[in-house]
């Protein structure tokens, strides 16, 4: 008797898992072949797997078969995901093997809850994935299936749909599964266009080296002759870093600060140029009123919702911005001796709803992002800058010392980020650890090996309780 093909679908709530599922059995049940579904949905999109299963006999057999609801170690022959971490589950509890599992799935990343609510970057490491993924699977089919989604106009499960049948594991031919999207009856033009692209892109007919192209090229323009300033002038292993350090901050605010943003990596040692380089181009792009202007009335955040609520041309989309300034906000836009003032007075927020899809909506947006001019004289515009120039002296001094005590200040930036209260949260326990390890350590008071493994102690405690108890206890430590 003929083994059957077993799949294993992991996927995101919203991502059509079902439908995708649904669409494999009428393809199969089309062409006369037994399949069995059973659909496992979890409990939100990213904190429970939404999984299904399926089972498809090759061929007709001359008596019924029984086929199995749910996968078994080491038994499943395609696995497909929606998203690169729901493949990394799957290889973790053994569902993918390097003998035998063929494994379909998109590189794009959707953060997980953990992920989302750690104080520093809680994200998993795309690249261990990636390599987990080639070497505990058979043969791989990888591509980001969010953005062809995006450029076919249709969605991912389709794009997925298109892959599986690309990769020729199913006795199934694209008519039979373009029949599929048809009879269910749903967005059947795009899903018919999203199924063509992930077949294409399985079959090797596009090249995905274009498309990450398109994705990731800057709309910035005119700031060539810094980045020819950084390639005379920086180790090569740190361009990638620098270069889009440079195009940053022009957007950010002009070609002058990203020029600024140069002669602060000059007195760096170049072991140490590509840690300070992306730290420093993070810190020198606050977050603002104006730069939060900037991003919401940008073209491309306009495209980038429209594609995502799958707005056609005709079809207009509003969007209602969310706002609740307070005095720290106003403050930071205000000239220093007027900011103090205000933030000296008790803290008030105001509520505001602002439809930035209408005139005068937009154009209220359109203003505040008008004001980079006005950037550099404003209150945190020069608090940010003292706070910079501080965080770089200690690195050039730390330095000459040990490059690993260098390393673990200028990591420390990652502790400075946000506003209001996560801002005042993270730079309180900043200047802590500057004061009770830093300097120390620089007046030499503190061995630098010592000091190096203090300071990412102190950063790693700061970084896991937001409360500030951990990083207390930690320096208490240190003290002692």
């Amino acid at each position: 008797m003929s083994k059957s093909i077993n799949i294993l679908v992991g996927a995101l709530g919203g991502d059509g898992g079902g439908v995708l599922c649904d669409w494999i059995v009428a393809a199969a049940q089309a062409q006369g072949l037994g399949v069995q579904a059973t659909q496992i949905p979890g409990v939100a999109q990213r904190t429970g797997a939404t999984t299904y299963y399926l089972e498809v006999m090759p061929a007709v057999g001359p008596r019924p078969t029984v086929l199995a609801l749910n996968p078994a170690i080491g038994e499943v022959d395609v696995a497909l995901a929606t998203e690169l971490l729901e493949a990394g589950r799957m290889i973790f509890n053994g569902f993918v093997t390097p003998d035998r599992t063929v494994l379909i799935a998109s590189t794009h990343r959707v953060l997980s809850i953990g992920e989302r609510a750690a104080m520093g970057d809680g994200s998993f490491d795309v690249g261990r994935l990636l390599r987990a993924v080639k070497e505990r699977s058979k043969t791989q089919i990888l591509f980001d299936m969010d953005q062809a989604a995006e450029e076919s106009g249709g969605v991912i499960n389709a794009v997925l749909l298109g892959a599986l049948a690309g990769s020729g594991k199913l006795p199934i031919p694209d008519a039979a599964f373009e029949a599929a999207i048809r009879e269910g009856g749903k967005s059947v033009d795009t899903n018919l266009a999203a199924f063509a692209f992930g077949r294409g892109h399985a079959r090797g007919e596009l090249e995905q080296a274009v498309r990450e192209h398109r994705k990731r090229q800057s709309a910035v323009q005119g700031a060539e002759d810094l980045i020819e300033r950084a390639r005379k002038d920086f180790p090569v292993a740190s361009l990638d870093i620098v270069e889009e350090g440079i195009r940053r901050l022009v957007a950010y605010q002009d070609r002058g600060y990203a020029a600024l943003y140069l002669d602060r990596l000059k007195d760096i040692d170049p072991a140490l140029v590509r840690d300070v380089a992306r730290h420093l181009a993070v810190r020198m792009s606050f977050e603002d009123v104006i730069r939060v202007a900037q991003a919401k009335t940008s073209r491309e955040r306009l495209e980038r919702v429209r594609a995502e609520v799958r707005a056609k041309p005709h079809e207009p989309v509003e969007i209602t911005e969310h706002f609740k300034p307070g005095n720290e906000e106003i403050a930071a836009l205000l000239p220093p001796a007027a900011a103090r003032w205000l933030m000296a007075r008790p803290k008030f927020n105001i509520s505001m709803h602002v439809r930035s899809t209408t005139i005068w909506g937009f154009a209220r947006l359109r203003f505040l992002a008008g004001l980079r001019w006005w950037r550099p004289h404003s209150h945190r515009f020069v608090e940010e800058q003292a706070e910079i120039e501080r965080w770089l002296q200690a690195i050039r001094s730390a330095q000459v010392l040990s490059p690993d005590l260098a390393r673990e200040i200028a990591e420390l930036a990652r502790l400075v980020k946000g506003y209001g209260d996560t801002y005042a949260r993270g730079l309180g326990n900043y200047r802590r650890i500057s004061d009770e390890v830093i300097a120390p350590a620089l007046a030499g008071r503190l061995a630098p090996p010592k000091a190096a493994d203090a300071v990412a102690n102190a950063r790693v405690a700061a970084l896991a309780d937001p409360e500030g108890e951990s990083l207390s206890r930690t320096l208490a430590a240190i003290a002692a």
